[in-house]
């Protein structure tokens, strides 16, 4: 006979709160997103840089 594992113990305040719901994928243009933020980021500072 195997031992069951023992299911963790949340925190009081934890088991409170509702469960949540999966939390959704990102989405396909996550990287686009990421290389335009990362673009203006760089254009800013090195504009600024040059004022």
């Amino acid at each position: 006979m195997k031992p069951q594992p023992i299911a963790p113990r949340r925190h009081p305040f934890r088991a409170s709160l509702p469960k949540l719901a999966r939390v959704p994928l990102s989405s396909d243009d996550s990287d686009l997103k990421l290389f335009a933020v990362s673009f203006t980021a760089f254009f800013v500072c090195f504009y600024t840089f040059l004022l």
